[in-house]
């Protein structure tokens, strides 16, 4: 239940759910699936001269790190909060999809760089190794992706997990198109021409889970909460007349924070009244720690008024 304050009452102790789902088992499959995919890769990649394979070892080999990264931040996003960190370890989560973020525009910032050389000289490829070997890396990148989709939605975090596979499935896809391209016209440039143009898709998909995650760690509003709305609502609560101080940011990836002074002119509505506008918020707004102040007339605290 969220914390609801009122400065000419004690507070109102109450429990938090701020646990997300858990993904545990999701990321042991990930996890193992694709640090045998890596090594199967590496070794058919230098054997068959595969830049796109190699450059797909590389990109699985961030995609175990990320998946890692992002399975620890949801684990640390469980720990209890303290005297010292009153919030627990909640912005893991976010820290983990910004990190995600940044380590697959890294991982695709390479595979260009990689491309763009081997186009100046392109090397003979084993076709048919590098047609296999990457279809293995779709079933596998595809069923690791599919492990996340119930969450991509609803938690930034799990989502870069999921961008993660999904990109991973789309690269190896991209390789098995270069390796039939080869076998069939035997253009070597074929190989690094797939792995640019797969790896400026992946940027571009990218991009929007590097800017939200960003916005959170600024405790910028949550893309899927309307600021005007959650104002409107708080005053069309009976007694509400009007609203101040009002700032809505994210203690995790999947849980939200607010606090808000309203202006009450008849006085403190009571304890139940309170915990009905929490409640609003909560199923509205998905809001699940409120801290209300209660005014009986307008005041400047030198913050913008909603």
């Amino acid at each position: 239940m969220p914390d609801i304050h009122d400065p000419s009452e004690s507070s109102l102790g109450h429990g938090h759910t701020h646990g997300a789902a858990s993904f545990n088992r999701a990321f042991i499959i990930g996890t193992t699936l694709n640090v045998a995919f890596v090594i199967i890769e590496v070794f058919y990649g230098w054997h068959a001269g595969s830049l796109a394979l190699l450059a797909d070892a590389g990109h699985n080999l961030s995609d175990v790190a990320g998946l890692l990264l992002a399975w620890g931040a949801q684990a640390a996003g469980r720990r209890e909060p303290d005297a010292r960190y009153t919030y627990g370890w909640q912005r893991a989560s976010i820290l983990a999809a910004f990190t995600n973020a940044v380590l697959l525009l890294v991982a695709m910032g390479s595979l260009m760089w990689e491309a763009a050389h081997r186009l100046h000289s392109p090397v003979p490829v084993e076709g048919m190794t590098v047609i296999v070997v990457a279809a293995i890396g779709v079933v596998i990148n595809g069923l690791s992706a599919a492990l996340f989709m119930v969450g991509r939605d609803d938690d930034i975090n799990i989502r870069g997990a999921f961008v993660h596979m999904a990109a991973d499935a789309l690269v190896s896809l991209g390789v098995v198109f270069a390796g039939m391209l080869y076998l069939w016209q035997g253009w070597a440039w074929v190989d690094p021409v797939t792995s640019l143009a797969v790896a400026l898709v992946i940027i571009a998909g990218t991009w929007g889970l590097l800017r939200q995650s960003l916005r959170l760690l600024f405790d910028g509003v949550p893309e899927r909460i309307d600021l005007a709305a959650v104002a409107a609502s708080l005053r069309s609560q009976p007694g509400v007349t009007e609203v101040h101080d009002l700032h809505v940011w994210a203690m995790s990836t999947t849980g939200y924070a607010l606090t808000a002074h309203l202006v009450m002119p008849a006085g403190h509505p009571g304890d139940s009244a309170l915990e009905a506008i929490a409640a609003v918020l909560r199923r509205d707004f998905s809001i699940t720690h409120s801290t209300l102040q209660i005014e009986l007339a307008s005041h400047d605290h030198g913050c913008h008024t909603i």
